[in-house]
Order: C-alpha cells, then sequence, then structure tokens
C-alpha cells in the first residue's frame, strides 16, 4: 500500500454560492480523505476558491466592488462548508494569495523557456462563463457549445501554450495508466478528444487586469485556468518543493464536475509535462444533481443550499444521502421525500435501530455491562464471517470510488445483524436461566456487528459515528482507528459499562 494519499476538490469560484454540485464533490473527498488516514495513510486533503478572471471582475463591477474585495467577502461562503460538512481538508488554497502567485508564474516561466509558450495573436469566439474561445465549427447553433450561452468575437495578442505537441505524450500516458481517468465512459470521451488532434491553447488575456501578470510582460495576465489547475502543486508549497511536495506529488486522484473533465485530464497533465512535472495519478469526474426532475437554476429557486440541508437534517444525514442515493459517477436527482426517506429507513430503522434494541436489551439483561461471548456456534458464523466479507467489499469499493457499493456493502451487515436479533431472540433467550450463556454471546455479537458497521461507516457519516463509537463503549476516536486493527471481529470490549439507549439518527416526521 502506497504510504500517502493526495486527493483535491476543484477549486470553486467565488462568484457563485455554494449549493448541492460543490457539498457533492467536497462531501465525497473528505469521505475518501478519511477512509484512506483509516487505512493507515498519511493524507493531504486540499480544497479551495478560484477568485481570478473575467466573471468575478465582472461580478464584483456590478456589485460596485475591486474584485479582491468581492473574494474576500465571498470566500467565507465555502470556507464554512468544512465545519459545516464535517469536512477535514487539511489546506484551502485561495487563487489570490502571495504563495499561488509565485507558484503560477514559476510554471509558466519554465514552459516559456523551454519554448512551449510563445507570444502570438488570437482571435475567435469568447464564451465569458466558461473562460474558452471557440471556433466557428465548435460553435452549437452560434452559441458556446460547453453552455450554450452566447459568445462574442475577439482579437487580442495571446501568448500560446504548444498543447498540439503533447497529443502523442498524453496518448501514451493514458495507455500506460488506464486508471488515469475515471470512470470508464469518460476515459473513452477524453482518448477520443485527443486523438482527434489538439489546437495550441492561449494562455494570456490582455483585455482584463484581474489575475497573475506575465512575468516579464505587462499588460498579460495569464489565463485564468492556467492559473486555477496550478492550484494542486501551490498547496503542496510548489515551487520550493520541500518534504511536503516530495511527500504527496503526484496527486492521487483530483475529484471534479464531468464539465471540467478536458481541463484536468487534457490540459492539465500536459502543463505539467512541459515543466518537468509528473502528471498526476488519477482523475474522477462525477455527474451532475437536478432536483426533483428539474436542472438546477436560480431563476427556478430550486438550488439546494447545503447550509439549509445541515440545518434542517444534520450533515451525516446529508452527507449519507449523497454518496448511497446514486452510483457515483453517474447523474442524480435530489428530493426532500428521498431524502427523509433515506433518513428513516437505512438510518433511524435499520442502523440506528439495530444499536438501540441492543443497548436496551444489554440494559435489561445485564445492567448495562458487554458479557464475555462463548465460542461460536454455527448460527453464529455466517454473521461472523459476513462481517469479514462486508470489510474487503468496501476497500474494493472505495479503491473504486463506488461509495453507493460501499455503503450498500455495510448496510448488508446492518440488516444481518437485525435478523440474527429476530432470528436468536434474545428475549426468549432471557426466561430460560440455563440459557444466559447463550443470551450474553448472542448480545456480544449483535454489539459486536454493530461495532464493525459504526467502524466502517465513519467516514461517510462521522459525527453519528463518533457517538455511537463513544455508546459502545469505545476509546478515542473512531476517524483514528486503524481499520486492519480495529475492523477484526472480537474488538469490543467485554465488562464495558454502556447506557442503555443512544439515538444518533432521529426520525424526520412528516
Amino acid at each position: 500500500m502506497k504510504p500517502t494519499f493526495y486527493i483535491t476538490t476543484p477549486i470553486y469560484y467565488v462568484n457563485d454560492v455554494p449549493h448541492i454540485g460543490h457539498a457533492y464533490t467536497t462531501i465525497a473527498c473528505d469521505a475518501l480523505a478519511r477512509y484512506h488516514r483509516m487505512k493507515g495513510q498519511q493524507v493531504f486533503f486540499l480544497t479551495g476558491t478560484d477568485e481570478h478572471g473575467e466573471k468575478v471582475q465582472k461580478s464584483a463591477l456590478q456589485q460596485g466592488l475591486a474584485p479582491r474585495e468581492l473574494a474576500d467577502r465571498v470566500v467565507t461562503r465555502f470556507q464554512g462548508l468544512t465545519p459545516a460538512l464535517e469536512i477535514t481538508n487539511d489546506d484551502f488554497i485561495r487563487t489570490t494569495e502571495p504563495r499561488h502567485y509565485a507558484s503560477v508564474q514559476d510554471l509558466f516561466r519554465k514552459s516559456l523557456g523551454n519554448g512551449d509558450i510563445y507570444l502570438g495573436e488570437y482571435e475567435g469566439w469568447y464564451c465569458t462563463p466558461c473562460e474558452s474561445y471557440w471556433t466557428d465549427l465548435q460553435l452549437v447553433e452560434g452559441k458556446c457549445p460547453e453552455c450554450r450561452r452566447d459568445v462574442e468575437k475577439r482579437k487580442e495578442p495571446s501568448f500560446f501554450f504548444r498543447l498540439s505537441k503533447y497529443r502523442k505524450p498524453l496518448l501514451e500516458y493514458y495507455e500506460r495508466n488506464p486508471r488515469f481517468i475515471r470512470p470508464e465512459s469518460r476515459r473513452n470521451e477524453v482518448i477520443a478528444f485527443v486523438e482527434g488532434g489538439l489546437n495550441d491553447l492561449s494562455v494570456s488575456r490582455t483585455s482584463l487586469s484581474w489575475g497573475i501578470p506575465v512575468p516579464g510582460h505587462p499588460g498579460h495576465v495569464i489565463y485564468v485556468w492556467y492559473d486555477a489547475l496550478t492550484n494542486y502543486i501551490t498547496g503542496l508549497g510548489y515551487p520550493g518543493g520541500g518534504e511536503t511536495f516530495d511527500a504527496f506529488w503526484p496527486a492521487d486522484l483530483h475529484m471534479v464536475g464531468k464539465d471540467i473533465l478536458r481541463f484536468h485530464a487534457v490540459f492539465w497533465p500536459a502543463f505539467l509535462m512541459s515543466a518537468g512535472i509528473a502528471p498526476p495519478l488519477g482523475v474522477f469526474a462525477h455527474g451532475w444533481w437536478t432536483v426533483e426532475g428539474q436542472k438546477m437554476s436560480k431563476s427556478l429557486g430550486n438550488v439546494v443550499d447545503p447550509y439549509e440541508m445541515v440545518a434542517t437534517y444534520g450533515a451525516d444525514a446529508f452527507r449519507y444521502f449523497l454518496l448511497r442515493e446514486v452510483p457515483f459517477g453517474l447523474d442524480g436527482d435530489f428530493s426532500k421525500k428521498a431524502l427523509v426517506h433515506r433518513i428513516n429507513s437505512d438510518l433511524a430503522n435499520d442502523f440506528g435501530n439495530l444499536l438501540n434494541r441492543a443497548l436496551g436489551m444489554l440494559g435489561k439483561y445485564f445492567g448495562g455491562a458487554v458479557p464475555a461471548p462463548s465460542p461460536p456456534g454455527e448460527e453464529d458464523l455466517s454473521l461472523i464471517a459476513l462481517a469479514g466479507e462486508v470489510r474487503r467489499s468496501v476497500d474494493a469499493a472505495m479503491e473504486e470510488v463506488e461509495f453507493h457499493r460501499a455503503l450498500a456493502a455495510i448496510w448488508d451487515l446492518v440488516k444481518a445483524a437485525n435478523r440474527y436479533v429476530d432470528a436468536s431472540a434474545p428475549w426468549a433467550l432471557a426466561r430460560d436461566a440455563s440459557k444466559r450463556e447463550r443470551l450474553g454471546t448472542v448480545l456480544y455479537n449483535i454489539l459486536e456487528a454493530a461495532r464493525i458497521c459504526v467502524l466502517l461507516s465513519s467516514p461517510f457519516v462521522p459525527a453519528a459515528a463518533q457517538a455511537m463509537w463513544e455508546a459502545l463503549g469505545c476509546q478515542g476516536e473512531v476517524a483514528k482507528a486503524i481499520l486492519s486493527d480495529a475492523a477484526t471481529w472480537g474488538g469490543l470490549r467485554t465488562g464495558a459499562e454502556l447506557p442503555r439507549s443512544a439515538v444518533a439518527f432521529p426520525r424526520i416526521e412528516a
């Protein structure tokens, strides 16, 4: 196993407000970061904000603010997602920080120095929302092919990056690293795009001033995407190098929305190759969310506010729903009805009730003290074996970034433990004094199955998992437990005094 794991979210535009899309990517990265820490790896998790470019400059002008003033005012909305959503990022990068200016300019100088960046002139159709130029052939009905909004004709001097030079190196990199772009369908799209030929890329602008200056060339600012992508090495201390950069680069995974995959899977590795830096090891493009069957938009008033979701339903429930409801990588549909169903069915009825039933019976029959189990009988072995299988299934699913599969596996154990309760009928055993030893074994097994479910679900529902961990008499932080040790059957401490109830997932009443 690799000793380190570096994961990033895309950096979020400050002229936007946080919505379900931002929350989804950040929560997904957090679940992976938490899981890899529990595997014993040293993890670095980076998120942040993209604060340059024409969109930000225009938004600031409309509000009567300087661009930096707007950025300073809005960045707190995104920084606040960390405590609200129980996110464990190690750093938060802002592209207006001095460390980032130094990083971007150093990367630019390297390609300028070796001839991969040259001065020319650009004429084409420019889409401000996408910060992209398009040719006549690329337009769709005269509009931007990405966002279908209006474009404007522009001509300006520009520095160009020789992207055309990297067609073959990129294709060779994709072939050597078949897991670089995931899911597979997205990989095929990118390969087809690169095989079709690459044009040199305009990487500077003279039409705006809000950005990082091109070193040695007043009047030019560096293209916002070149600037933004570089955050992934800035966060590790580039260009100074040092222990952090050496330990964590190349990144294990850049998590992105499918709309920005091309920037991450084509432009970014080419920029790095040009500068003599290893490309990232992986890029995962996830899908988009609709809201009750409709595209999310401010005009429809259906934008899902993560802060409102947390205030109403709790961060754990929101996290669980987003990662459980749809296969990761595909598009999903959000509805409060579906969220409430997941909370009441999966969390409260299945998982929460398992623990509460066991604690209640333990209090009633053993005064709350965990009994020592007898050697397992045939009726116990299948539950114990399933716990081991689930641990392996969760690990395999997380390696493939398939959160829904990981959670489904955990819930297989939750449901099996509930069936074990019904089949073993502790309440009937309690009526026969000669079966007290068997009763103790059954209750131990129920609580131990619950402990393993709590452990494995911790990256997804961290606050609830910690509360349940403590209710089971387990010491320390569940997030700091190492799975290879803690997920072994028999970890529940005998003799521990447990409470008679623990409501980790309250039901939502209509």
